[in-house]
This record gives C-alpha cells, sequence and structure tokens, in this order.
C-alpha cells in the first residue's frame, strides 16, 4: 500500500488514542519500575480483559455501561488485593502477580471454552482495537485519563501505595479495551525502562517522545503493510527505544 491510500481518517483517532495512553502509562510505568513489580500491568490488565470476557459471556451489550463496570470492578479489586498483599507479603509480591496473571488468563480462555467467537474475542483482548478507535469514543478516555494525571501528581504521596494501585487500575482497564494487553504492557515498560537513567523531567519527557514516535511508525507501517497494529507497534516501541537509550547519558543522574 503506497502512503497515498492510508486513510487518515483512522490514522489520527488511532494515533491520539496511542497519546492518551501514553498519557497515563509512561508515569506509571517509572513507578512499576521504582517498586519492582514489572508484571503488575499484564495482571491488572488481564483480571480487566477478563471482567470483558465474563460480560460478553452473559450476552451483555459489548459498548454498554455494563461492561465497564465489569472491568473495572474486576481490575480495582485485584488492585486492592496486591495492595494488601504488598503490605503483608512484600517479599512474594512478584510471585503473587505472576499467579495472579496466569488465573486471569487461563480463566479468560475457560470463560469462552464455549463460545464460537473465543478465539476472536482473545485475540482482540491481546493485541486491542486501536484503528477501531473514533474521534467519540476517545472522548471520555481523555477525559479518565486527565483526572488520573491529576490525581497522580497531587494526591499519591498522600495516600501511599493504595491511590498507585487503585489509578493503575482505572488507567490499564481504560487503556487496554483500545491498545490491547501486548500494548498495554509495552507503553508502561519500555518507555520507563529506556529513561530509566535520566531525571525525572528529562525522563517523562523523553519517554513520551519515543512512546509517541512509536505508535505513529507503528500505526503507519501497519496501515502500508497491512500487517496487526498492535504487534508493529510493540516491535516499533522496542526498536525506537534501543536506538535512542543508545544516546542517552551512561550514569543516572535520577533522584
Amino acid at each position: 500500500m503506497s502512503l497515498e491510500l492510508v486513510d487518515w481518517t483512522i490514522i489520527g483517532p488511532a494515533f491520539v488514542a496511542g497519546l492518551i495512553v501514553l498519557s497515563t502509562h509512561v508515569p506509571l510505568g517509572h513507578e512499576v519500575l521504582k517498586r519492582g513489580i514489572i508484571f503488575i500491568d499484564l495482571a491488572i490488565a488481564q483480571v480487566a480483559g477478563l471482567g470483558v470476557i465474563a460480560a460478553h459471556g452473559m450476552n451483555w451489550d459489548p459498548h454498554g455501561v455494563e461492561v465497564q463496570f465489569a472491568a473495572v470492578s474486576a481490575a480495582l479489586l485485584a488492585a486492592i488485593g496486591l495492595n494488601w498483599s504488598e503490605k503483608r507479603y512484600p517479599k512474594i509480591q512478584e510471585p503473587l502477580i505472576g499467579i495472579l496473571f496466569i488465573l486471569a488468563a487461563t480463566g479468560g480462555i475457560l470463560v469462552l471454552a464455549e463460545n464460537p467467537h473465543g478465539s476472536e474475542h482473545l485475540k482482540e483482548l491481546l493485541v486491542g482495537q486501536i484503528l477501531w478507535s473514533s474521534w467519540e469514543s476517545l472522548l471520555p478516555i481523555a477525559g479518565l485519563s486527565a483526572i488520573l494525571l491529576v490525581l497522580w501528581f497531587t494526591i499519591r504521596d498522600r495516600f501511599g501505595p493504595l491511590a498507585f494501585y487503585v489509578i493503575f487500575a482505572f488507567a490499564v482497564t481504560a487503556s487496554v479495551q483500545i491498545v490491547g494487553i501486548y500494548l498495554v504492557f509495552a507503553s508502561l515498560i519500555i518507555p520507563a525502562l529506556a529513561t530509566q537513567r535520566l531525571h525525572r523531567g528529562k525522563r517523562l519527557l523523553i519517554g513520551y517522545a519515543i512512546g509517541a514516535l512509536s505508535y505513529f511508525a507503528g500505526i503507519l507501517l501497519s496501515a502500508i503493510l497491512d500487517l496487526p497494529t498492535g504487534a508493529i507497534v510493540v516491535w516499533a516501541m522496542a526498536a525506537i527505544a534501543l536506538i535512542i537509550g543508545l544516546f542517552l547519558p551512561g550514569k543516572s543522574n535520577a533522584p
């Protein structure tokens, strides 16, 4: 496909959807690395996805408020549980997160076992449907992300780990239904990992730049090559983060 045939009315909303996801995931990703709980994003995203799958299994309207309630409720329960386990069993928090992930993942498979469209639902959950984004569908997600960012930069120190887990649950629940589990993980971890040696201000700025460039390049390549968008964006993000990371300072000046 040539550039002339690329439908920018599809590329535009998809790219903005990626920017909205990055707005919360870049700062949250640094906190994930700081806490050493790398797979919490996969676990919470998978639990939120299980809520969506359960709602589909009950034949609820896939675009209705009930599905969102199911996804948020599942993610919040998982987040509150992980906040509790972090206080009570801090030394085994990461293994517990891994167990939660695998239980949620296999739970989704079991729920969809008798569904003739089960494999399609699982694929959508993993790679997302970012190209189906519309300007109207992005408005509530953008509003939620703005609220979460304000809360993150104002109250997280006051309420401690619980604020992180709750904000994280809402952010991941919103994003996993757009970009899928793979891109949720990539958006949280790859920009944060590439910039962890930098001071906080530069860390966020360059992290956002890596993410934005990756989403734009990945979505464009996906349209040109007719390949799955989520997978292409993940590879683009890894490559761009590696290239930019090579030119960043070798010594950490982060606080």
